[in-house]
């Protein structure tokens, strides 16, 4: 039964994408009020990092984090994969290591075989055991379409957290994943993807960011977050914010899918809607003109890579631990001086 399911036709988003635009959460949150201000609260929203932190008084930090989204593929299995490595994430984005899960689950009941959602939660299981932690329980509702993603927890030396607002001047910049996820995905749904291009960004987006709990313990490692739905502009613009910095990145350093299959997408019109509301969003703060550059570099990621911030005496310790780790491993571009606008290509 499972096999003739198309999970993504009972969705209206997919993936990241379904992320509500940066400027719209800004003032979501701008109505909450500050409350009572908790000391042992290390890490919390004031710098939009990816997971809260609290301080355990003993040298180390409780690392809590959720995420959870819609469909971004068909296949079951594989989209509960996908949303736990991108929930995970978050811990590992901290310089943490993950304890445990929780997952949450919305299923429209009357829609979708129950099976189809137990293979769901057995491809987030699968993931959750490669992390090496529990899937230990979790919540579910009925919904009108499916979504799934983890609450996790995890622990972080204090000395190994990796905050956004920890960025310093003369930084070089890495990118663990190459970015496209969301034009093939738009492909995808387009029905124009080459089986090759969608293979390679499900290999992707299932792949645990584990490289962040090594680089969290190089003292050279300044700040690190995960590019998911805000893009690469947007998860950099929340880093170069919190630590009161601009960048300036090298666009053909930039790693990415198949450019040339990916120039062929766009031209088709196999632009993610989530990429325009970002530009939308930031776009002020970029020297981006419209076309591919400016959309590949907002393309929502779901499950993407580590932003990695990195001082220029660890540069070759980053590049060689990531080449040994079989992913990127060149730098694509350095913090600077605060400037306008924040962020120079």
């Amino acid at each position: 039964m499972s096999d003739l399911v198309k999970l993504t036709a009972y969705s209206h988003g997919a993936g990241c994408g379904c992320k509500i635009a940066p400027d719209v959460l800004h003032k979501m949150l701008s109505c909450m009020t500050k409350g009572t201000v908790y000391p042992n609260l290390i890490v919390g929203n004031d710098t939009k990092d990816d997971a809260a932190v609290v301080d355990l008084g003993d040298g180390t930090g409780i690392v809590s984090t959720t995420d959870f989204f819609m469909p971004i593929v068909d296949d079951p299995h594989m989209f509960g994969r996908i949303a736990a490595a991108n929930a995970i994430s978050d811990i590992y984005a901290m310089g943490g290591t993950p304890l445990m899960s929780i997952a949450i689950l919305g299923w429209p009941i009357d829609k979708l075989p129950l099976e189809v959602a137990g293979a769901v939660l057995e491809g987030g299981r699968s993931v959750c055991e490669e992390a090496g932690i529990p899937l230990a329980g979790g919540h579910s509702i009925d919904s009108p379409e499916p979504i799934f993603g983890l609450a996790v927890t995890g622990r972080v030396k204090l000395t190994h957290i990796k905050a956004n607002a920890a960025a310093q001047v003369g930084d070089k910049l890495f990118l663990t994943k190459p970015l496209g996820v969301g034009i093939i995905s738009t492909a995808q749904k387009k029905g124009l993807v080459q089986p090759e291009h969608i293979d390679a960004a499900i290999n992707g987006m299932s792949t645990l960011n584990k490289i962040g709990t090594l680089l969290g313990e190089i003292p050279g490692v300044n700040a690190m977050t995960d590019v998911t739905g805000f893009g690469l502009m947007g998860h950099l613009l929340e880093m170069c914010e919190a630590s009161a910095t601009s960048a300036i990145i090298d666009f053909y350093s930039v790693p990415s899918f198949n450019t040339e299959a990916l120039l062929d997408y766009h031209a088709k019109g196999c632009v993610p809607g989530g990429a325009r509301r970002n530009f939308a969003s930031y776009g002020a703060n970029l020297n981006l003109p419209d076309g591919f550059k400016r959309d590949l570099l907002c393309d929502p990621q779901t499950s993407g890579g580590l932003l990695v911030s990195v001082a220029p005496s660890s540069v070759d310790e980053v590049s060689n631990a990531l080449n040994e780790a079989g992913l990127p491993s060149n730098v694509i571009g350095e913090i600077v001086e605060s400037r306008t606008p924040l962020i120079t290509i």
